[in-house]
């Protein structure tokens, strides 16, 4: 079983910066993809940003430039820094890890709990 952990939701003002981390812990694990996705409310869950295990990155075009997703792989950490944050950037933040656990290995596609980021105007 893969537990995430996530941390660094919080409330900001326009133009503010903060950073969130999701830690996996589990047993023989081996991480593919970790990503980072989002949910205002009523609207659907959308894809944030992605990075594979050989570091290539992904964004959505509403966070190009702003954000910046990266990994520790030593720590089977990922991490989300939000720059120019905006009032549209408001959600529950939700990360997503992929990948192999356990012996023998299987796979895994688990979620972390969420964490709220509020922007102010």
């Amino acid at each position: 079983q893969v537990q995430l952990v996530e941390s660094g939701g919080g409330l900001v003002q326009a133009g503010g910066s903060l950073r969130l981390s999701c830690a996996a812990s589990g047993s023989r694990l081996s991480i593919n993809a970790m990503g980072w996705y989002r949910q205002a409310p009523g609207e659907q869950r959308e894809l944030v940003a992605v990075v594979s295990n050989s570091g290539s990155t992904n964004y959505a075009d509403s966070v190009k430039g702003r954000f910046t997703i990266s990994r520790d792989n030593a720590k089977n950490t990922v991490y989300l820094q939000m720059n120019s944050l905006k009032p549209e950037d408001t959600a529950v933040y939700y990360c997503n890890i992929l990948g192999r656990t356990g012996f023998p290995f299987r796979s895994f596609d688990s979620w972390g709990q969420g964490t709220q980021v509020t922007v102010s105007s």
